[in-house]
């Protein structure tokens, strides 16, 4: 299957880079702050070094904050490129609560057909490829095996596909309308689409969550909804976006409705969407 090297490499990247974000994690480490307040750590910095250089081999460029400088005059004869997270959620690892994930995507003219997020600190992999479809893995056990399967010859589809839950995940239809929502980055605009939805549907749940596992949380089934009414980045959804659309679900854009694009000469993402 087409990409299927690219999807075998970009999971053994996230994880070697979430094992060396985690050994940041549990010790003492030292938090720097960008231009924007933002927090950066040791983590992000190690974590962008090996997905770097364990992708190299590819020839394909790649995008992440720190190469948010390369002009678009240059970005834009990017046909394919990767667009990585190191570090999705710092806020949410400085806090210590391990809803942090490292993404990793592919993008094909302007449209993620790769993902993978890896949250280390909960020991679940979601990956998804086009005409492959989204798979998530629990447990680091597995999650290493599978690695370790890797190393020692390319896995198939098939392969793949075994040895990992297919999302969606069948969900019960007593379930509440359920709607995902920033557990770091909650805004006016976001309790005004909770109050509607409340109108609208009665009783609902509200999950509050970090980085990319909202939308994972979408394309697992376990939500309907993901509003995002803030800020964010490219590299902040790439790779969730191609988990969500191989598992049937859709990201748009929030006023317009139209679809995400990638590669763009503002990488700040438009207002957006994730639903069942």
């Amino acid at each position: 299957m087409k990409h299927i090297n690219h999807l075998t490499a970009a999971i053994q990247a996230a994880v070697e880079a979430g094992k060396a974000v985690l050994d940041v994690y549990h010790s003492d480490f030292h938090v720097d702050y960008k231009e924007d307040q933002s927090p950066l750590t040791l983590a992000d910095k190690q974590a962008h070094d090996i997905i770097s250089t364990r992708l190299a081999g590819f020839d394909i460029p790649l995008l992440s904050e720190e190469g948010k400088a390369i002009p678009y005059a240059t970005r834009r004869e990017w046909k394919t490129l990767w667009i990585v997270d190191p570090l999705d959620g710092t806020k949410e690892f400085v806090k210590r609560n391990g809803e942090f994930t490292v993404n990793i995507a592919l993008v094909t003219d302007g449209r993620p057909t790769l993902g993978v997020v890896f949250a280390p600190v909960r020991e679940v992999l979601y990956f998804a490829l086009q005409d492959l479809g989204a798979y998530k893995m629990d447990g680091m056990d597995a999650v290493l095996a599978l690695c370790g399967n890797i190393s020692h010859g390319a896995l198939t589809n098939d392969d793949l596909a075994e040895q990992s839950v297919t999302l969606p995940v069948e969900r019960s239809q007593a379930t509440p309308y359920t709607i995902v929502g920033s557990r770091s980055h909650a805004t006016e605009a976001l309790e005004n689409f909770v109050d509607q939805k409340r109108k609208e549907f009665g009783t609902i749940d509200f999950i509050p969550a970090g980085s990319s596992l909202k939308l994972c949380l979408v394309a697992e089934g376990r939500a309907d909804i993901y509003p995002r009414l803030a800020p964010t980045m490219e590299w902040d959804t790439a790779a969730g976006h191609a988990v969500v659309e191989c598992a049937g679900a859709r990201i748009y854009n929030h006023s317009s409705g139209e679809l995400l694009r990638y590669n763009k000469e503002d990488l700040l993402n438009p207002w957006f969407v994730v639903e069942r």
